[in-house]
């Protein structure tokens, strides 16, 4: 995604408000300031820096908060907290100080938040984006899971082209302005507009589409991961393409 990313993910969030049309989030108008707090429950945010997320001083009480504003029982509280901490595995940290977290550990403690709130939906606003390798691969990891088992859609913003293609669907918006929606496999394809735009794509398409501009006979497909790139050339190699 290029421009007008964060002010998409804060549209869904009800954070901002649409000044002309409507925009309706599970079937809730969000200029209905009555309901604000149930789009909130149901699309939950990450964002880029979790300290701007952390407001107590420990784990299960940061974890909690959100539980507690929902005005849920003492039991459904301490029930969503410790499930949510579980999922992030953060549970035998939970009367740690939040002040003694990693990047990576705050991170994970912020999505906990979003989770015990138990949201149809969560936003991830560039939120690896500020995390080392070890850090960014955890969280993404629990972005799948949440998907895969737990049935919450994932909304992923980044600039990270590899981080991209693992999505089910990317959409590219430049300017405000919807220009590319579809399967990783098909947007890669479009390695010009894209780098029109400002983006790139995962290296072994990169590799992929410069062995094709210099004559080699690839099929026209996407190559997106490091394992598929390997395959290609081990095939060509064997003269299989």
């Amino acid at each position: 995604m290029a421009d007008g990313k964060s002010t998409f993910a804060m549209h869904l969030n009800a954070i901002l408000k649409p000044t002309s049309g409507a925009l309706y989030v599970d079937g809730i108008d969000t200029k209905n300031d009555e309901l604000i707090l149930e789009i909130r429950k149901n699309v939950g945010m990450v964002f880029q820096n979790p300290d701007n997320q952390i407001i107590t001083s420990t784990l299960q009480e940061d974890v909690s908060f959100g539980p507690k504003n929902l005005g849920m029982s003492d039991v459904e509280i301490d029930k969503v907290t410790d499930e949510a901490l579980q999922i992030v595995s953060l549970s035998e940290y939970k009367e740690r100080d939040t002040n003694k977290l990693s990047g990576g550990q705050k991170q994970r403690l912020a999505i906990s938040g979003v989770l015990a709130m138990k949201p149809k939906c969560i936003i991830f606003d560039e939120a690896i984006s500020m995390l080392d390798k070890l850090g960014a691969g955890q969280v993404l990891d629990i972005m799948k899971k949440l998907n895969s088992e737990n049935g919450i859609t994932i909304i992923h913003i980044t600039h990270n082209m590899e981080e991209a293609a693992l999505a089910n669907r990317v959409i590219v918006i430049n300017e405000g302005k919807v220009i590319l929606d579809n399967l990783p496999s098909e947007v890669f394809k479009n390695t010009e507009l894209l780098e029109q735009i400002g983006l790139d794509i995962p290296l072994p398409a990169r590799l992929m589409h410069e062995l094709r501009e210099a004559g080699v006979d690839f099929p026209d497909e996407a190559i997106l991961t490091g394992e598929d790139c390997v395959n290609a050339l081990a095939k060509l190699l064997k003269g299989d393409v």
